[in-house]
C-alpha cells in the first residue's frame, strides 16, 4: 500500500495543488492522479478558515467518493460543518463563516449539489482510517492506543478533538494532553488537529498539521516510506496558533 497522508487543509486549495504536484501527481480532469498508482489520504479539517474550501471539498468528494480512490477521515470542522448541513443549531464562527460564505454565495441548486456531496462524503467516512493490515491508522487528532477498534462516544471525542482535560487556555483554546508521548502501540498513528511548525515524530507517531492556514505549511506524509514533504502558504503567519513542545 502507498500512499499520501495530507495534513489539515483548511480551504487552501492552492497549496494542494502545489503539494501534489511536488509529489508526482498529475492533475486530470480536476482532480490528481498519480502515474504509479498511489493513493492520497486526507486527515481532516478540509474546510474552514481558508479561501476555496468548497472547491476542496469537490476534489475530496470526486476522489473518495466518486472514485473510491482515496481515503479521508473527518476532523472537528468537518462534523460541525455537516451539523450545520443538517439544519442543526451551531455557532458560524471559528472559521465555519469563511465556508458558510462561500456556500451563501452559490446558486440554491450548487448549494444542493455541494451540501449533498460533503454529506455523503462525511456519512460514508469511517471514525478513523485502519490500513494496511492495521499496520496504519489515520486519525484527526490522533488516537490512544486503548481506544483502537473501538467508536463510542468517548473515542469520538478523543478523534475529533484530541486528549482534552475539560479545562480552557486563556485565549479559550481547549487544554489537551500530549497523548502522543505516551503512546506505545504497533500501527503507525498519522493525525493533524493541532498546529505545529514542523511535522513532529514522537514514538510511532507523526503530527502532520503544519498550520498551512495560519502561514505555515502543507504537509504530506509518504507511506511507507515516511518521508515529509511540504510546501509554503499563501496565508499571512500566525505564530501564536502553533503549538510548541519545548
Amino acid at each position: 500500500m502507498k500512499l499520501d497522508i495530507i495534513g489539515d487543509i483548511h480551504g487552501c486549495f492552492e497549496e494542494l495543488h502545489a503539494l501534489t504536484e511536488k509529489i508526482g501527481y498529475q492533475w486530470q480532469d480536476d482532480i490528481p492522479v498519480h502515474p504509479d498508482g498511489r493513493k492520497l489520504a486526507f486527515v481532516g479539517d478540509l474546510a474552514d478558515r481558508g479561501p476555496q474550501s468548497l472547491k476542496v471539498i469537490e476534489v475530496v468528494w470526486r476522489l473518495a467518493v466518486e472514485k473510491q480512490d482515496a481515503y479521508y477521515t473527518p476532523g472537528n470542522h468537518c462534523n460541525k460543518l455537516y451539523r450545520f448541513f443538517k439544519g442543526n443549531k451551531v455557532q458560524v464562527s471559528h472559521g465555519l463563516e469563511t465556508t458558510v460564505a462561500e456556500y451563501e454565495a452559490l446558486s440554491k441548486e450548487e448549494q444542493k449539489e455541494i451540501r449533498t456531496k460533503f454529506m455523503e462524503l462525511y456519512e460514508k467516512a469511517p471514525l478513523y482510517q485502519t490500513l494496511d493490515d492495521k499496520q496504519l491508522i489515520i486519525a484527526h487528532a490522533g488516537i490512544s492506543e486503548k481506544y483502537i477498534g473501538r467508536t463510542d462516544e468517548k473515542v469520538r471525542t478523543f478523534v475529533f478533538y484530541g486528549d482534552i482535560t475539560g479545562e480552557k487556555h486563556p485565549d479559550g483554546s481547549p487544554v489537551r494532553r500530549d497523548w502522543a508521548l505516551h503512546y506505545r502501540g504497533k500501527p503507525l498513528i498519522v493525525y493533524g488537529h493541532t498546529p505545529v511548525k514542523e511535522a513532529r515524530k514522537i514514538q510511532n507517531t507523526y503530527n502532520i498539521d503544519t498550520g498551512c492556514v495560519f502561514g505555515g505549511k502543507l504537509t504530506a506524509l509518504r507511506y511507507p516510506e515516511l518521508e515529509v514533504v511540504d510546501v509554503p502558504s499563501s496565508m499571512p503567519f500566525v505564530p501564536e496558533k502553533f503549538r510548541s513542545f519545548d
